[in-house]
């Protein structure tokens, strides 16, 4: 391959969009926040605040840094983490969704609209009446 033609392949790649940086993003930071890393560090962080009490004479200045940085964190990790975990619910149900496919097509199984009017203990009693 030539250097233009390089040049004309990487210009055709879209740049990724906002909603997909945003869920890299999240991603990553939720990966991280699940480590002992990131643990240790918001320990230290807490350490150090706590350590500068008595420089700052405990006064209401020094307790208003930690609880609106405990509270930014927080509200920002919520939507972080509900991101993730929202990709990762419906990755889940795209590879169920295979599976229960795949079981279909191999069973020769038809969809059969009276199961989904069952309720979870009708099923579970059909089940167990199965196992007799």
């Amino acid at each position: 391959m030539s250097l233009n033609t390089l040049r004309v392949v990487k210009s055709a790649r879209r740049s990724p969009t906002l909603e997909a940086r945003f869920q890299r993003f999240s991603r990553a930071i939720a990966d991280f926040t699940g480590t002992s890393a990131s643990f240790a560090a918001a320990v230290l962080v807490l350490v150090v605040w706590a350590l500068t009490g008595p420089v700052f004479h405990f006064s209401d200045g020094w307790q208003l840094v930690v609880n609106t940085g405990t509270t930014i964190v927080t509200f920002l990790m919520v939507f972080l983490i509900q991101n993730a975990q929202n990709e990762d619910t419906r990755e889940l149900h795209a590879k169920l969704d295979a599976v229960l496919a795949e079981l279909r097509v191999e069973r020769g199984m038809v969809h059969d609209p009276e199961l989904l009017t069952l309720s979870p203990d009708e099923i579970i009693e059909d089940v167990r009446a199965g196992e007799d």
